[in-house]
């Protein structure tokens, strides 16, 4: 007889004497080399091997045998939190799973205890000696330690890498920012910006190689401008903006962000010609076209201030003299 048991997502088929996780492990690859970690991969991923002590972004369930609802999950969260290797992730059997994973790939594991909660399990939750069973989709991951290895060098020790190793660091920081931007965590992702930027800007190549750090520079610089307009301090933004257009002088997004920030700080002929000229590169942006006519409402309500303004400093008094007269 064939019986059907629901484990987490999966309907298992298994015959008497199994459990379904038994079933299970049989077409699973070992991946700790003693059974304590298996592996099927639902959905293959593309790119290269997480690293040891890199910072992911996933998505996890975790199941115990005979149950449908997980133990644990973040799927329920919009933007999940990035977590290191060897500091936020807790289960060996995970940080194992992990360091086989690409991104975009989803698999699902079994740990073991000695890989799992243990023989003493995690009360209330997990009992003793539990094996438990986990779908993990890798999202991305950052090669934080390289990172965080370089930028604690002496410049003079920097200097002495090639000039690719810089580029990917400050990459690598960049990626750090724009996702802590993502979760509108502002402050925190023009700290990463800012260590791009002082890596690019301290390190000097050769003529023919100059081309992409500006390359990489003009990336952070933008996003550095955008960062400070979240930030509401429209001058940096601005600052930073300019400092984009010195390296490329069309380029619409950085032409964007300066009237952007001009606008939050009045200076509304300003920010016309900032838009303007990124309108002229790109005429159909609907950004761009929708921050004129917001420059347009602004600069109306400005001058009819101003207008309101001059009428009442000049209007007639009540005794028919005018302001100011004697």
């Amino acid at each position: 007889a064939v019986a059907t048991v629901s484990v987490g997502a999966l309907s298992l088929c298994f015959f008497p004497g199994k459990s379904p996780y038994q079933r299970l492990s049989q077409w699973m690859l070992d991946i700790s080399g003693d059974q304590g970690v298996l592996k099927d991969v639902i959905r293959e991923g593309a790119g290269e091997l997480v690293v040891p002590d890199a910072s992911v972004l996933v998505k996890y369930s975790g199941y115990l045998e005979h149950m449908d609802k997980p133990f644990d999950s973040n799927c329920f969260r919009k933007t999940p939190r990035l977590m290191k290797l060897g500091v936020d992730i807790t289960l060996w059997g995970m940080e194992l799973g992990l360091l086989t994973m690409r991104r975009g790939e989803l698999a699902r594991f079994l740990f073991k205890p000695p890989y799992a909660y243990g023989t003493l399990g995690c009360p209330p939750l997990i009992p003793p000696n539990s094996t438990v069973l986990f779908e993990i989709e890798l999202i991305d991951f950052l090669d934080s330690a390289e990172s965080d290895k370089f930028c604690a060098l002496t410049a003079e020790q920097q200097d002495q890498f090639p000039l690719q190793k810089v580029l990917k660091v400050a990459a690598t920081e960049r990626e750090f920012g724009n996702y802590l931007f993502r979760q509108n965590r502002f402050y925190d992702a023009k700290v990463r910006y800012k260590r791009a930027l002082l890596l690019l800007c301290r390190r000097s190549a050769p003529p023919e190689e100059q081309h992409l750090v500006e390359a990489a520079k003009l990336l952070v610089l933008l996003n550095l401008s955008f960062t400070y307009l979240k930030l509401e301090h429209p001058t940096r933004a601005l600052h930073y903006g300019e400092q984009a257009l010195i390296i490329d002088q069309k380029n619409a997004k950085a032409l964007f962000r300066c009237g952007q920030a001009c606008l939050l700080m009045t200076e509304y002929q300003k920010a016309r010609d900032f838009l303007v000229r990124a309108q002229k590169e790109q005429p159909f942006n609907h950004d761009i076209n929708n921050e004129l006519k917001k420059l347009a409402s602004h600069y109306r309500d400005y001058t009819d201030k101003e207008k309101e303004m001059c009428h009442r400093m000049f209007a007639p008094c009540d005794n028919g003299s005018t302001v100011g007269e004697k």
